[in-house]
């Protein structure tokens, strides 16, 4: 199903969550980020790859 921008700017607030994931009975973990908007269940990302946005500069 191909994206679709919203019809009007969006004002709607986002929630992020993050998340240390075990995997292998404790022998690999990694972190993982979520961003979602509490509006509308269809507008949700999640990465694996979480870094500091200060890191990026």
């Amino acid at each position: 199903m191909p994206s679709q921008p919203p019809d009007g700017p969006s004002s709607a607030e986002l929630e992020s969550e993050a998340y240390h994931i075990t995997v292998d009975d404790g022998a690999d973990s990694f972190c993982a980020l979520s961003i979602e908007s509490p509006e509308n269940d269809q507008a949700w990302l999640i990465s694996d790859t979480v870094t500091a946005l200060e890191s990026m500069r």
